[in-house]
């Protein structure tokens, strides 16, 4: 498995409904960042507050100054369903992410457990003791 390049296709797939947030979160930004909290509507988040549908991509995904990779402008305080993603490999076989290599379809147990150490420290504890 290969160190994610950042190219995205995580954040473009789960722009629009395919996210959460915790109410934690949403009352944080609430206080603390009013520039997040502006895009949550009735709990849901990625809301355009001008037309109030889901934004088809995540508002807070931007090209790196050279263009070459994606960032997340909010990256510190993302949702937790980021901060956990990707959680197994079937997930990242859907979603085309660009960490698989063709090796890690051959031994799915063994791509699961590198994943699950790579990963380790953005996992709660119960999601961690869930994987073995």
């Amino acid at each position: 498995m290969k160190d994610c390049n950042s190219c995205g296709k995580c954040c473009e797939k789960y722009g629009g409904d395919g996210l959460s947030a915790t109410s934690e979160e949403i009352g944080w930004w609430l206080t603390h960042r009013p520039d997040i909290a502006r895009y949550v509507q009735d709990d849901r988040i990625w809301i355009d507050p001008e037309t109030n549908d889901y934004f088809a991509r995540c508002p807070w995904l931007s090209r790196s100054a050279d263009g070459s990779k994606f960032v997340c402008d909010i990256y510190a305080v993302r949702p937790e369903d980021c901060r956990h993603y990707p959680t197994n490999i079937a997930e990242m076989v859907r979603d085309g992410c660009e960490m698989l290599e063709r090796h890690d379809l051959v031994d799915v147990g063994r791509a699961q457990r590198k994943l699950d150490a790579i990963m380790a420290d953005s996992r709660p504890p119960v999601c961690r003791r869930a994987r073995r």
